[in-house]
C-alpha cells in the first residue's frame, strides 16, 4: 500500500495576499511550490520602484513564505524568473544574488509578454522542507 503524502497550504501574513484563485505556497511532503511573487508591497498592494526594488521585495516575501513552512532561501533548489524585459536581467540577477549568495538554486529566466498588474519581474520557487545536507 503506498503511502499518503500530505498536501498543506502554506501562507504568510508577511507576504502579499493571493490576487487570485491560488496559494502562496503549498507544501506536498518534503516539497514546497512557492507562487510567483511580484514586488507588491504586502500593506498597500502596490508595486515597489523600479525593477531592483521590485525584485528585492519579491524575495523579501518569498523569505517571509519560506519562513511560515520552516524554511530559509537555502531550502530552495529551483528558481523561475519571469522578466517584463530581458534587458533587466543584469538588474534582477544583482539582488538575486544578495538573497542567493552561497547556496544558488537552479534557475531559469524568461522574458514575458506581461506580468500582472504591470509587474517588471515575478519570481517563483521550489524549497525543500526538512533538515538540509548542504554539499
Amino acid at each position: 500500500m503506498a503511502s499518503k503524502i500530505v498536501r498543506k497550504v502554506i501562507s504568510s501574513s508577511k507576504a502579499p495576499a493571493a490576487i487570485g484563485a491560488y496559494s502562496q505556497a503549498v507544501q506536498a511532503g518534503q516539497t514546497l511550490y512557492i507562487s510567483g511573487q511580484l514586488g507588491f508591497d504586502p500593506t498597500t498592494m502596490t508595486l515597489s520602484g523600479d525593477v531592483e526594488q521590485e525584485a528585492r521585495v519579491a524575495l523579501t516575501n518569498m523569505g517571509h513564505i519560506l519562513e511560515a513552512a520552516g524554511c530559509t532561501y537555502k531550502h530552495v533548489v529551483k528558481t523561475t524568473v519571469l522578466l517584463a524585459d530581458i534587458n533587466d536581467f543584469a538588474k534582477v540577477n544583482e539582488v538575486y544574488s544578495t538573497f542567493f549568495a552561497e547556496h544558488k538554486p537552479a534557475r531559469a529566466a524568461y522574458q514575458v509578454a506581461n506580468l500582472p498588474k504591470g509587474g517588471r519581474v515575478e519570481i517563483e520557487a521550489i524549497a525543500i522542507v526538512g533538515e538540509l545536507d548542504m554539499q
